[in-house]
């Protein structure tokens, strides 16, 4: 049968999606009025079920045709954005009333992987529409949650521009583990960030990446001090449950980075191809994640859609979905010897 004779796959499936912040919401209001283990659902969902959905559910084979109505994903769009202010305010509530224990981490690591999988997905998907726009200014707030602000204005003018080259600090070589890749990557995204502000004429703190760092410096301090000094609570807990689950949400953000073009090299003056990414048609990362796994589409067709994005024949693709290769990716020499025999021509 042929693509125009498919229909496009139910938006529904994408729905697949808010079960991490809804788990992550639930297990926090739980973990005030029933026990403080069900903070923990997020990160058995997370590290524990979806990997095996990813290999359960298996790959889609045929590409279907792309949607003609994006309403629906729109809606989703914000749902998933305004969900994380859920995730982050009920978590702060459970830090508030749970003080500085074992379960704080835990919850913050729950949450912080419902900000990765639901809330810097849309981020990044909103990041990319008209500055200014309703849509980018979620983007900029759910970001503000994760503190991580500077996000867009590098993954928009430094990553699209100089993907997979020695440019690019999102873009790891062959050579590099996880672990490093963590190192160089996000004190270098932040720097690169800087450097276009400051290209642009806005120094010091006209630069936006200065500007949200002291914020997000200024936020913390308050949270954890402000409600003492006025006999509300103890803020210590609430500003370290959120420096734990900004931490797991950049990294997990990192890690997609570091999968997405792993040694995959082009050299500064080579046109970017549907070669320089990785992709997966694994359904269940492709669902839940808004289609981020088509990543070479997203590239050479960046103003396009998540939901019209599509796959391309013979490009590199992934052993194994994303929720699938963060265990093994955590382990660079594992990563590397089942992910350098699917290097094209066995690059390095």
């Amino acid at each position: 049968m042929s693509e125009t004779e498919l229909a496009p796959e139910p938006w529904a499936f994408h729905l697949l999606g808010l079960i991490t912040p809804f788990l992550a919401i639930s297990g926090n209001i739980l973990g005030v009025i029933e026990d403080q283990v069900f903070v923990a659902m997020g990160v058995v969902f997370v590290w524990g079920v979806s990997p095996i959905l990813d290999i359960v559910m298996g790959e889609s084979k045929v590409a279907r045709p792309p949607r003609e109505s994006g309403t629906p994903f729109e809606v989703l769009l914000w749902v998933h954005g305004l969900l994380q202010l859920v995730v982050v305010g009920s978590f702060f509530w459970f830090a508030a009333i749970e003080g500085l224990t074992m379960w704080v981490v835990v919850g913050g690591l729950s949450s912080g992987l419902s900000g990765a999988a639901s809330a810097t997905v849309t981020a990044h998907e909103l990041g990319h529409k008209k500055r200014g726009s309703p849509g980018w200014r979620l983007a900029r707030v759910i970001l503000f949650t994760v503190n991580y602000t500077h996000f867009t204005y590098e993954h928009n003018h430094v990553h699209h521009k100089w993907v997979s080259t020695d440019r690019d600090s999102a873009s790891a070589t062959a050579d590099q583990g996880l672990w490093s890749f963590w190192l160089s990557t996000i004190p270098g995204q932040f720097a690169s960030s800087a450097r276009v502000h400051n290209k642009r004429g806005r120094r010091g703190l006209r630069n936006p990446s200065y500007r949200g760092l002291l914020l997000q410096i200024s936020a913390l301090l308050a949270i954890a001090f402000l409600p003492g000094e006025m006999g509300w609570f103890d803020g210590i807990p609430v500003a370290a449950g959120w420096l734990v689950l900004s931490a797991i949400s950049i990294l997990t953000l990192e890690y997609v980075n570091y999968i997405r073009h792993w040694g995959l090299r082009r050299s500064e003056d080579e046109k970017f191809s549907a070669g320089h990414s990785w992709n997966t048609e694994a359904r269940w990362s492709r669902w839940s994640l808004l289609e981020l796994t088509r990543h070479s589409d997203h590239h050479l067709r960046s103003s396009v859609p998540f939901w019209k994005l599509r796959p391309y024949d013979g490009t590199p693709e992934l052993r194994w979905g994303y929720y699938a290769s963060w265990w093994p990716c955590l382990i660079p020499p594992i990563w590397k010897r089942v992910m350098r025999s699917r290097l094209p021509d066995n690059r390095q």
